[in-house]
């Protein structure tokens, strides 16, 4: 392959990027090890922009060297090629995704800049827990999907199947996945999306050998399923390649099949931004006008060592211009765009302006966080916030080795807290000791490293520390924290959110973080569909980290203009819980009475917060106080004569079996563990069954700790926190 054609497409790229309807915005998604980067790199090369001979070995996705030594793909990389069809010419955006739960984060992003994805399922392992999830967030974000089943020559050289077993088997995939599809899509939708053989939206191969096979491209080229047998029953793949290439048969797929930009903005806007769709604005992303306002979603930070931070994100409506002022939306000043870019492979190619229905690489946008809404109108209400299934739940002290680093350190935690949200950094400029949190081990792992080799920072790790949560059991109070100076009292009851109100909070349906409540009349109806009593539901005043607090008393004189030191105080509380000092989570908290003095100097901040948060705490000792631990799902994939070892193994871990199914010679595990326990799993899982079971974990939110446990891991926290190992009780905070 010459050169020449890789500069050639780079032209055309140049030239399509201006003509929406000639674009496809378009991800991979899968379970891990599923092939992925590998069927992106075969079609990166099948489309020129790379050698052949290194696809697939070389992994061009994958360009960081510690994703070459594990294997696996960690940053979502995203690449541009130019691909004819029918006699014109394309230009897919291609985002390559990590299947691996720890970076879930990083998936949910690049769901937001593209229209349509591959769905990668293996042929002999079928759908695997991630497949789901990553299903559910693609139809979600209304993220169009096609099927591509892959490492069908290991059917048929190891499985030994026979071609009508063979049929059998990718019929059963996809059905299964179909019924996920219908389950999650809207009536309008379920036919239209779900996916079909005849139709030609399931796609079979091999991303390895380099080949693939549609009906569409069956009934052009005259191959049949039994040639396709036969060819690999022969071990002919190579020539099968040449029949039926990967890349051929896939890209016309994705352009057959996948929307794009000027129709996949029409149902997609309205899902993930909240704006008036009839504003201007509004429609000029519904239409994906050239000429509106520019609106911007920025769904990864890559640190380039020359270019520095680079923005890469979607652009849904108007221009990025070199030069132009932009806003990063909740940032006070402008930043200027300092280089527009296409990327291709892991080349960026400078670019003057790029239009609407792009994938767009920025430098210049210094404010900008991976999730990040951008606009030429400041006042631009953002994208919905991407929500992730999971939060950080393992955390490490962090220290520079060389006290010369200590400045450097502290820019390259901002700078990973930047490109990667589900890591949670807390910098303590006086201890020197920082705090980063993360999905789980591997996940930190993999933090510490970039830090000591892409960023030249050595650094000293404690060991994980697990985050818990602090709740209630039962209603307590209503209790009296009194001001210090015994003026003013606040009678507060403490009690369990509605589970159901809980959800919606998570999951970023009530979005009302902070003191600042927009609508209260719209909040209290949601809360009161959710099941909160009316009442209640009207004295909204502030919702924080999944806890609500609600002003439940009438007519109380300067109740009003004392409100914002009560948040405050309800906030510390909030952050900071009675049994361990950890975050609550879960809890109403109800302002039921007050006393206050007549003269605003007597109630000042120094007064109100403290009576405040001991009303809090007091309430929520005679609440009964329960600490809420980390749990993680466990799927465990071994052989059935090993099974016993892999079970004991998760039930020495305080686990729970949840289900067992075999398939073939194999038993799928499903368990629940907490992650406390589930530290140095990955070697003695490898070590019971000598290294045969495929296993991968996902957050599943927070269980109480058992009562029995409860007091000694209460101790440990707050022995490691240098408090006294008893938590105070309600007299405590009544003094």
């Amino acid at each position: 392959m010459s050169m020449g054609r890789k500069e050639d497409n780079i032209r055309k790229a140049q030239t399509l990027m201006n003509k929406p309807e000639f674009i496809r915005n378009i991800g991979t998604a899968a379970h891990i090890d599923h092939g992925k980067t590998t069927l992106s790199d075969n079609l990166i090369a099948g489309a020129g922009m790379m050698s052949e001979e290194l696809a697939g070995k070389q992994l061009v996705l994958d360009y960081d060297q510690q994703e070459q030594a594990r294997g696996i793909t960690i940053n979502a990389a995203n690449a541009s090629m130019v691909h004819a069809w029918k006699g014109k010419e394309y230009l897919i955006n291609l985002i390559d995704t990590p299947g691996h739960v720890d970076f879930g984060g990083d998936v949910t992003r690049a769901m937001r800049a593209i229209d349509g994805c591959i769905i990668l399922t293996c042929a002999v392992e079928g759908v695997m827990p991630q497949t789901e999830t990553v299903i559910r967030q693609a139809l979600r974000e209304k993220v169009k999907p096609i099927l591509f089943i892959n490492k069908v020559d290991r059917l048929i050289n190891e499985l030994k199947v026979t071609p009508q077993q063979m049929q059998e088997r990718f019929t059963t995939i996809i059905n299964e996945i179909n019924e996920k599809i219908r389950n999650l899509l809207p009536d309008s939708l379920k036919e239209k999306w779900a996916l079909s053989v005849e139709k030609g939206t399931v796609v079979f191969g091999s991303a390895y050998h380099n080949w693939a096979i549609s009906v569409p491209y069956m009934k052009k080229s005259g191959i049949t399923f039994n040639d396709i047998y036969q060819y690999l029953k022969d071990g002919k793949s190579k020539e099968l390649a040449k029949k039926a290439p990967l890349h051929q048969v896939l890209l016309d797929t994705v352009i057959t099949h996948l929307p794009d930009p000027l129709d996949a903005q029409k149902r997609r806007v309205p899902i993930i931004w909240k704006g008036d769709q009839d504003s201007a604005l509004g429609k000029a992303m519904i239409n994906c006008s050239p000429d509106g306002k520019t609106a911007l979603m920025v769904t990864k930070i890559i640190v380039d060592p020359h270019a520095g931070e680079v923005a890469v994100g979607r652009l849904f409506s108007g221009k990025v211009k070199k030069g132009q002022e932009l806003t990063v939306i909740g940032m006070p000043e402008t930043n200027r765009v300092q280089n527009v870019s296409l990327t291709v492979g892991a080349d960026r190619i400078p670019v003057e302006e790029i239009r609407a229905g792009n994938i767009v690489a920025i430098s210049g946008l210094k404010d900008a966080i991976a999730g990040s809404t951008v606009s030429s109108d400041p006042e631009m209400t953002p994208f919905e916030k991407i929500v992730h299934y999971s939060e950080p739940v393992v955390t490490i002290a962090v220290e520079a080795k060389q006290m010369k680093d200590l400045p450097k350190l502290v820019d390259v935690l901002r700078i990973i807290a930047k490109a990667d949200p589900s890591i949670q950094v807390e910098i303590n400029q006086e201890t020197g000791e920082h705090l980063m949190s993360g999905m789980g081990e591997l996940h930190l792992e993999i933090t510490v490293y970039r830090i000591e080799k892409e960023h030249g920072v050595e650094i000293n790790t404690s060991t994980p520390i697990v985050v818990y949560r602090e709740a209630v059991a039962k209603t307590g109070g209503p209790f009296e924290g009194k001001s210090p100076n015994k003026h003013n009292r606040f009678y507060i009851v403490a009690e369990s959110l509605e589970p159901k109100v809980l959800d919606a909070i998570k999951s970023g349906e009530i979005s009302a973080e902070g003191t600042r409540l927009k609508d209260r009349k719209a909040l209290a109806k949601q809360l009161e569909n959710l099941g909160m009593k009316r009442d209640e539901a009207k004295g909204i005043e502030a919702i924080h980290n999944n806890n609500v607090l609600l002003d439940m008393t009438k007519g109380i004189q300067y109740l009003h203009e004392t409100m914002e030191l009560c948040k405050e105080a309800f906030l510390e509380a909030m952050v900071q819980g009675p049994l361990a000092t950890e975050k609550c989570m879960g809890m109403k908290v109800k302002l039921v009475d007050a006393k206050l003095h007549e003269d605003s100097i007597h109630r000042g901040p120094a007064q109100v917060i403290p009576a405040v948060r001991n009303a809090i705490y007091g309430a929520m000792c005679q609440a009964e106080r329960i600490l809420l631990e980390p749990i993680q799902k466990i799927f465990i994939n071994v052989p059935q004569d090993l099974m016993g070892n892999a079970i004991r193994d998760v039930q020495q871990r305080r686990g729970v079996i949840d289900d067992m199914k075999q398939e073939g010679d194999a038993t799928i595990i499903h368990a629940r563990a907490p992650v406390a326990e589930m530290f140095g799993f990955a070697a003695s899982v490898r070590g019971a069954t000598s290294g045969r079971a495929l296993w991968n974990t996902e957050n599943a939110g927070f269980e109480r700790v058992p009562r029995e446990l409860q007091p000694k891991v209460v101790g440990e926290i707050r022995t490691r926190k240098g408090l006294k190992p008893e938590p105070y009780d309600a007299s405590y905070y009544g003094e």
